[in-house]
């Protein structure tokens, strides 16, 4: 089916752009001011302001639970809050295992509603430069890495790990685990001095369980612009919130934090799966996202 969405107010981040849209096919074949001279059905979207849906991180999906918990589990977390796509991680405590548990986790994903992002989550005696030629190999898209003293950062062999990413360079994130904040800070400080001397690829900080991914983030890790963006060529994937009282300064991280009683649609590529209070749950229904090339699309820090 092609249809039109006229008068859409599209947020990203804290602009608002007003244009309309030409669906086909639930891909969007066009984005311009107004698009008159077609004679499509047309939805009006200027009560609402329109968002792409929101990208999270989530490493601790009870995927053990029974089936009716973990569906209440994704409709809490993620379709409630106009989440489209999660990124999770695959727990690898040997190098040889990592390709059987990325494997093993999106077997146990296969019910999911939404599209779903897959790192790997290692300690940080895996990070050698052969664990990283296997990621460039697996297309890993981050791998995050568990640090719990300093001392285990001076010891790594940071120029051929480097080497060994390139050309696919997925990037690190940290997860610091230092038994207080005076510690994790010293952590980060020698970490940053290692990202920064060696130009690897990484997160600055930690990345937030639960918290919509910035497009920063988003980018450095090849998701964006495959997701988490409404553009010409993509997938029709939004969300429409209800217009907030006037004067209210609004950015993407306000309506998913303190307006969830706004959102009124979600829309995954092309099929609605919340309209008002009723959800429409599709198991199964969303796909493992492959990253080809993290941070093909640059955006500055």
């Amino acid at each position: 089916m092609t249809y039109i969405i006229e008068n859409a107010n599209i947020l990203k981040e804290d602009k608002l752009k007003r244009v309309s849209l030409l669906v086909k096919k639930n891909e969007i074949s066009l984005m311009q001011p107004e698009l008159k001279r077609f004679q499509f059905t047309r939805m009006n979207a200027d009560p609402f302001i329109m968002t792409s849906g929101f990208i999270v991180l989530d490493t601790a999906i009870p995927l053990e639970k029974p089936f009716s918990e973990l569906k209440d589990y994704f409709v809490r977390e993620f379709i409630l809050k106009g989440c489209t796509a999660f990124l999770t991680a695959a727990s690898v405590k040997h190098e040889y295992s990592m390709k059987s548990d990325i494997k093993g986790l999106r077997a146990r994903l296969l019910s999911s509603p939404i599209d779903y992002i897959i790192g790997v989550r290692i300690p940080v005696r895996l990070l050698t430069p052969s664990f990283m030629r296997k990621c460039k190999r697996e297309r890993v898209p981050v791998v995050f890495v568990e640090v719990t003293d300093e001392q285990e950062l001076e010891k790594l062999p940071w120029g051929w790990i480097r080497e060994s990413m390139f050309p696919y360079n997925c990037p690190l994130a940290p997860v610091f685990l230092g038994r207080n904040g005076k510690e994790k800070s010293r952590i980060k400080t020698v970490w940053d001095r290692f990202m920064k001397e060696q130009k690897i690829p990484s997160m600055p900080d930690e990345l937030k369980e639960h918290e919509p991914l910035s497009r920063t983030i988003l980018s450095k890790t090849g998701i964006y612009p495959l997701k988490g963006n409404i553009q010409q060529g993509g997938e029709i994937t939004y969300n429409l919130y209800l217009k907030p009282s006037e004067g209210l300064t609004i950015e993407e991280s306000e309506l998913f934090h303190y307006h969830k009683d706004k959102l009124a649609v979600t829309v995954h590529r092309g099929k609605v799966v919340r309209a008002g209070q009723e959800i429409v749950f599709r198991s199964g229904s969303g796909e493992h996202v492959k990253i080809n090339t993290p941070a093909y699309f640059k955006i500055a820090d």
